[in-house]
């Protein structure tokens, strides 16, 4: 299982989740080149331990854990993953 970063962080961005995850598996961060090309951060599905650290600071509630995903949501489970590829 792995968390995923939604819909409603598209034009948001906020790092509040980069800054709490002890595995630094929230990309793209700030220094980041790619930052300003993407319209949303994305969780590496490979990296992420599960430890729900980000869930709590995202201020638009972008994140869910994959088995808590709302059905509306469930295509970003493979964007996240995408991004890393």
């Amino acid at each position: 299982m792995t968390f995923v970063i939604t819909e409603t962080c598209i034009d948001v961005k906020d790092t509040a989740c980069v800054d709490v995850c002890p595995v630094d598996c929230i990309h793209p961060t700030k220094e980041e080149a790619q930052f300003e090309e993407v319209t949303m951060l994305y969780i590496d599905p490979d990296e992420c331990i599960d430890c729900d650290a980000c869930v709590p600071v995202c201020p638009v509630d972008a994140i869910y854990s994959e088995d808590e995903l709302p059905e509306d949501q469930s295509k970003y489970t493979q964007l996240n993953a995408d991004f890393f590829e």
